[in-house]
C-alpha cells in the first residue's frame, strides 16, 4: 500500500526544510538520496526506493559513483531517475577537480586524493590515469591511458612518456585504481613505476608518485620508498 499524496507532500516539505535551514548534514544518507528521486519522480513515495538503492552499492559512496547500467538494474530506476545520481556525482568530481587545479599540486596534496577517491576508488574494471604537472607543479592534464579488465590495466611506458614530452610536461603522477578494494602495490605496479620513471628520468621529466586507489584507502609509492 503506498503512501498517500498529501502525507509524502508534507513528509519531502519537512525534508526540505531541514535542508535549507541546517544544510545537508541534517539528511541522513537515506534521505538525501530520498528526496533527489523525489526531484526525479515527483508522484512517488521514493524512502523505499533510496533504501534500497543505499543496500544495492553498499552506501552513498558506492551509490553516486556506481555506473549508470547499474543502477538502472535496481527496480524502479529509469532513465531519469538514474541521470540524478549521475548527474550529483558529476557536479561533485567538477567541484574536486577545481580544488586540485587552483593549487600546486605537491601543496594540495589531500584536495588530490579527495578528487581521486571520488573519481576512481567504486570504479568496478582497473583504469590507469597520468596527472600531467608543469614546472610550478600545477596540474595541466588529467589523462586516462588505459583501461583494463576487473584486475588489470596495461600501461605502456613509451605511450606515458611520449604524452609528457608532447604537452611539455615538467612531471607527472600515475595513478590506478584497485577494484578489489585493497590499495597495495603488487609487483607489477612497482616495476611499471620504476620503469617510467627512468624512461623519465633521461627526458628531466619526473615521476612524482604513483598513487593507487582503492575503496579502503590508498597507497603511494613514494611514501612507501619504492620508487
Amino acid at each position: 500500500m503506498g503512501v498517500p499524496a498529501e502525507d509524502s507532500a508534507g513528509h519531502r516539505a519537512r525534508l526540505r526544510e531541514r535542508l535549507l535551514g541546517n544544510g545537508g548534514d541534517a539528511l541522513l544518507d537515506h534521505e538525501l538520496v530520498e528526496y533527489l528521486l523525489a526531484l526525479a519522480i515527483p508522484r512517488r513515495d521514493t524512502k523505499p526506493l533510496a533504501k534500497a538503492l543505499l543496500r544495492e552499492f553498499g552506501g552513498l559512496a558506492g551509490l553516486l559513483t556506481a555506473d549508470a547500467d547499474a543502477i538502472r538494474r535496481v527496480p524502479g530506476m529509469g532513465d531519469t531517475s538514474v541521470a540524478a545520481i549521475r548527474i550529483v556525482h558529476a557536479a561533485a568530481i567538477r567541484l574536486l577537480r577545481a580544488n586540485v587545479a587552483e593549487r600546486p599540486v605537491l601543496s594540495n596534496w589531500q584536495a588530490l586524493l579527495d578528487y581521486l577517491r571520488a573519481e576512481m576508488a567504486h570504479h568496478p574494471i582497473e583504469r590507469v590515469r597520468v596527472l600531467h604537472l608543469n614546472t610550478r607543479n600545477m596540474l595541466i592534464r588529467d589523462e586516462l591511458m588505459g583501461e583494463g579488465s576487473i584486475d588489470e590495466a596495461p600501461v605502456h611506458v613509451r605511450e606515458v612518456i611520449r604524452r609528457a614530452i608532447d604537452l611539455g610536461s615538467a612531471a607527472i603522477i600515475l595513478v590506478h585504481n584497485h577494484p578489489s578494494g585493497d590499495p597495495s602495490p603488487s609487483r607489477a605496479d612497482i616495476e611499471i613505476t620504476r620503469a617510467v620513471a627512468e624512461a623519465g628520468k633521461r627526458l628531466n621529466i619526473a615521476v612524482h608518485d604513483h598513487i593507487i586507489i582503492g575503496t579502503q584507502g590508498h597507497s603511494s609509492l613514494r611514501a612507501m620508498g619504492l620508487i
